[in-house]
C-alpha cells in the first residue's frame, strides 16, 4: 500500500501510480491572457457604448461606399441610420434613402422611400447570400426597366444581367407607393399606386392594401385595381396571399378572386376567375400560348395552380351563342405548353364555328394590328362564300394540345339538318389535326378527319369526310310539297390543298368528290317544273303533287387545281332524267353547269331546254336556253297554220325508255370513290 503524501504541493498520480505532469505558468504569462480576456470583452462594449453614444449613421458613408463599388449605382441615406439586434435576423431602419437606376433606364432612381426597414438573415449572409425575409417600405416611389437586350435594373450586378445579383425578399409592406415599370421591347409601360387607405375615401381599409394599375401591357391597353393583405407575400411559400382583382387587359375582362402564393414565382394559386371577351385568341399576350379565334365569349370557374399545372375546372359560360363547359389544363413541363380537356356543349350554334375556318365576322372588333396578308381578303369579304381569314399559324409553335368538343345539340339554318357533333382536335409540332370530325346529319353521319401543317407556308391541308345514311326527307327539309320518305345518300370527298385560309386551301385543292343515293322518292311536281312540262305542272297545281320514284342520283367530281370538274352527273326518276356537265371553280367560287333534262314518259307539251346553273357562290344563277324555246315555238306556230293537232308535234318529248344511265353512272362513282356504298352494300 503506497503512503498517502500529506502536503499540499504532492504530485497527481495517475491509475498507475505515475505522477501526472504539472502545469508551470509563468507570471508574464497569465497577465497576457488576463490582457487577453479583458480586450475581447472589452471590443463590444465599446462597440455598443459608441453606437449608443454616436449611434449608427457614422456607417452610412461606408454602406453607401460599399454598394457603389458593387452596383456601380449610388446609394443615398439621407436620414437616421439605426439597427435592432437580433438572431438569426437584425432589422436595419433608415430615412430618406434614395437608390439610382443604371445610366440606360428612363428615371433617374430605382428607389425613393421616406422610411425604410429589413431584416437581414445573417445565416444566409454567413453563406455569402444576402437575403432580406421582411422588409417595409413608407411612401416609396419604385420605379423598375428592363431593357430590349435583357438588362434589368432590379439586377445589381455592375452588367444588369446576373440572374443571381438580386436580393430576395419574402415579404413586402407597402405604405402609400407608386410603383412604376417599363419595358420596351414587349411594348409595355404600367404605373400602380398602392395604399393601406381606401384611395377614393382615405378611410382606412383595415384589412390590408389597395391597388390600381394603369398603362399598357404588351400594346394592349390594361386598367386595373383590386385589394389584397397587408404584407405581400413576394417569395414566401408558408402563407397564401389573399387577393382580389379586377382588370381590363385589352378587349378581355378579368375578375379573379382567391389567394396566391409567392407573388413572384406563383408556387400556387387558388381562385375564382371571370374572364370575358371578344375572342380567346386575344388572351394570347396574357398567356402566351395560341387560344382558338372564336365569339364574344365569357365563361367563369376555379382556377388552380400547383408546381408546372395549371387547371381550370368546373367553368362553364358561353361563346356568341352556344354554351360550353368543361375542364381544362396546362402543364408547362414539357418543351412546351400542353394543353388538355374535354368541352361539352347542349346547345352549339352553328355560327360560332365559323371562326376557327377562318370566317370573318361582319363586325369583327380586334384589338391587335393584322398582317396585310391577313387584312387583304376583307375587301372581297363581301362577296365571297368560302372561308378567307388567314391562320395565325405563326402561334402554332406556342403550345400542343389535345382537346375534344361535345355538343347534343346544334342550332343552325333551317336547310341544314345536323344533330350533333364530336371533333377531337390535336396540335402537335404546330402541325393541327381534327379527327375525328363527327356530324350528326339528316339522320346519318359525316366523319372523317382533317390535317393543317402549320410548319409549311403556305400550310399544307389534307381533308377527308365520308357521308352515310344521310336521309334525303331530312337532307331536304325546306321542299315542303316533296314526297322524300324513302331513300338515303352516301358519298366522300378527299381532297389536298395549300394555302393560309380554307377558301386559298379549296383554290389550289386537288382530289375527288362522290355522291350516290338509291331508291328514293321525290316531288313530281319538282320534276314536272324542271322539265318543263306544262301540261303536267298546270294538272299537278289542280290536284296536288304526288311522289314518285327516284331511280338514283349521281355526282362525281374530279378535282384539279381548285376546279371541279363533272365525271358524272344524274337525276333518274319515273318522269325524267337529268344529266349535267360542267365545272364549278372553287378559286373564283363560281359555277357553269348544264343540266340536260329528258322525259321518260310522252309529254303532250315540253318546253325542253338546258337548264344553266351559272353565277358566283352567293349569287348563282339559273336560266334556260331561251333561244331553243323560241325556234321550237315558232315552229310550233307556223305548223299551227296548217292544222291545230300539228301544232303540237314538236312539244311532244318521247322518253329514252325504260333504260337509263343510272346503272352504268353508280359503276363509275364506285370506280371514282370506293369508299361511297348504296345501302344496298
Amino acid at each position: 500500500m503506497p503512503a498517502v503524501c500529506q502536503r499540499t504541493d504532492c504530485p497527481v498520480v495517475r491509475g498507475d501510480n505515475r505522477p501526472m505532469p504539472t502545469l508551470h505558468v509563468s507570471a508574464g504569462t497569465s497577465r497576457a491572457l488576463k490582457w487577453l480576456a479583458a480586450l475581447l470583452l472589452a471590443v463590444p462594449v465599446v462597440f455598443i457604448t459608441w453606437v449608443s453614444v454616436f449611434g449608427w449613421n457614422w456607417a452610412r458613408a461606408p454602406l453607401q461606399e460599399l454598394v457603389f463599388q458593387a452596383t456601380g449605382r449610388a446609394l443615398h441615406i439621407g436620414g437616421e441610420l439605426s439597427v435592432r439586434p437580433g438572431w438569426p435576423a437584425p432589422r436595419v431602419m433608415a430615412a430618406a434613402v434614395t437608390f439610382a437606376n443604371p445610366s440606360w433606364a428612363t428615371e433617374k432612381q430605382m428607389l425613393e422611400v421616406e422610411r425604410v426597414e429589413f431584416s437581414v438573415d445573417l445565416i444566409a449572409l454567413l453563406g455569402r447570400k444576402l437575403v432580406f425575409p421582411e422588409v417595409r417600405l413608407t411612401r416609396p416611389v419604385v420605379f423598375l426597366e428592363q431593357a430590349p437586350d435583357g438588362r434589368r435594373t432590379w439586377l445589381l450586378d455592375l452588367g444588369q444581367s446576373d440572374e443571381n445579383a438580386r436580393i430576395p425578399i419574402g415579404r413586402l409592406t407597402l405604405d402609400q407607393g407608386q410603383l412604376g415599370y417599363d419595358d420596351g421591347g414587349q411594348k409595355t409601360r404600367l404605373r400602380a399606386e398602392v395604399s393601406s387607405r381606401d384611395l377614393l375615401s382615405g378611410e382606412a381599409s383595415g384589412s390590408g392594401v389597395i391597388f390600381g394599375v394603369r398603362g399598357r401591357y404588351k400594346g394592349l391597353a390594361l386598367a386595373a385595381h383590386g385589394s389584397g393583405g397587408p404584407v405581400l407575400a413576394l417569395h414566401d411559400d408558408r402563407v397564401p396571399y389573399p387577393l382580389d382583382i379586377d382588370a381590363t387587359l385589352g378587349r378581355t375582362h378579368i375578375q379573379a378572386k382567391g389567394s396566391v402564393t409567392s407573388l413572384i414565382k406563383l408556387s400556387a394559386i387558388d381562385m375564382h376567375l371571370d374572364l370575358r371577351g371578344d375572342s380567346l385568341a386575344q388572351l394570347y399576350p396574357l398567356l402566351g400560348i395560341a387560344l382558338p379565334e372564336t365569339h364574344a365569349y365569357a365563361v367563369a370557374g376555379r382556377i388552380v395552380h400547383s408546381g408546372q399545372m395549371w387547371r381550370f375546372e368546373k367553368f362553364a359560360g358561353t361563346t356568341g351563342r352556344s354554351d360550353v363547359a368543361g375542364n381544362l389544363q396546362i402543364d408547362h413541363g414539357a418543351a412546351r405548353p400542353f394543353v388538355h380537356g374535354e368541352l361539352v356543349s347542349r346547345l352549339l350554334d352553328l355560327d360560332d364555328l365559323g371562326p376557327l375556318i377562318g370566317v370573318r365576322a361582319p363586325a369583327a372588333a380586334t384589338d391587335e394590328k393584322q398582317t396585310a396578308a391577313e387584312l387583304a381578303p376583307a375587301a372581297r369579304a363581301g362577296t365571297h362564300v368560302l372561308p378567307d381569314l388567314a391562320f395565325r399559324t405563326s402561334r402554332w409553335n406556342s403550345v400542343d394540345a389535345d382537346v375534344s368538343l361535345r355538343a347534343a345539340t346544334i342550332r343552325r339554318a333551317a336547310g341544314l339538318p345536323l344533330d350533333d357533333l364530336l371533333a377531337h382536335f390535336k396540335l402537335k409540332d404546330s402541325v393541327l389535326s381534327v379527327d375525328p370530325l363527327d356530324f350528326g346529319l339528316a339522320g346519318g353521319h359525316l366523319k372523317g378527319g382533317i390535317s393543317l401543317d402549320g410548319r409549311r407556308d403556305p400550310v399544307e391541308a389534307r381533308a377527308r369526310m365520308v357521308a352515310r345514311h344521310l336521309l334525303l326527307a331530312r337532307l331536304f327539309p325546306g321542299l315542303d310539297s316533296a314526297k322524300t320518305n324513302v331513300g338515303q345518300f352516301n358519298g366522300e370527298f378527299a381532297l389536298a390543298g395549300k394555302g393560309n385560309s380554307v377558301g386559298r386551301m379549296l383554290a389550289t385543292a386537288d382530289g375527288k368528290v362522290g355522291l350516290v343515293l338509291v331508291d328514293g322518292e321525290i316531288s313530281r311536281l319538282l320534276m314536272e317544273e324542271v322539265g318543263l312540262h306544262l301540261v303536267e305542272i298546270l294538272q299537278l297545281k289542280l290536284t296536288g303533287d304526288q311522289a314518285i320514284k327516284l331511280h338514283c342520283a349521281v355526282a362525281a367530281f374530279d378535282v384539279k387545281g381548285g376546279v371541279m370538274e363533272t365525271r358524272g352527273l344524274l337525276v333518274d326518276t319515273e318522269v325524267s332524267t337529268i344529266t349535267g356537265i360542267g365545272h364549278i371553280d372553287l378559286g373564283r367560287e363560281a359555277l357553269d353547269l348544264t343540266l340536260q333534262p329528258r322525259t321518260r314518259n310522252t309529254s303532250p307539251v315540253a318546253l325542253r331546254s338546258p337548264i344553266y346553273v351559272k353565277g358566283s357562290f352567293s349569287r348563282p344563277e339559273v336560266d334556260v336556253d331561251k333561244t331553243h324555246i323560241v325556234v321550237r315555238g315558232a315552229g310550233a306556230v307556223a305548223l299551227g297554220l296548217v292544222s291545230p293537232v300539228l301544232a303540237l308535234i314538236p312539244l311532244i318529248e318521247m322518253g329514252p325508255g325504260v333504260e337509263s344511265e343510272c346503272g352504268r353512272l353508280i359503276k363509275a362513282a364506285r370506280t371514282h370513290s370506293s369508299g361511297i356504298q348504296t345501302p344496298a352494300e
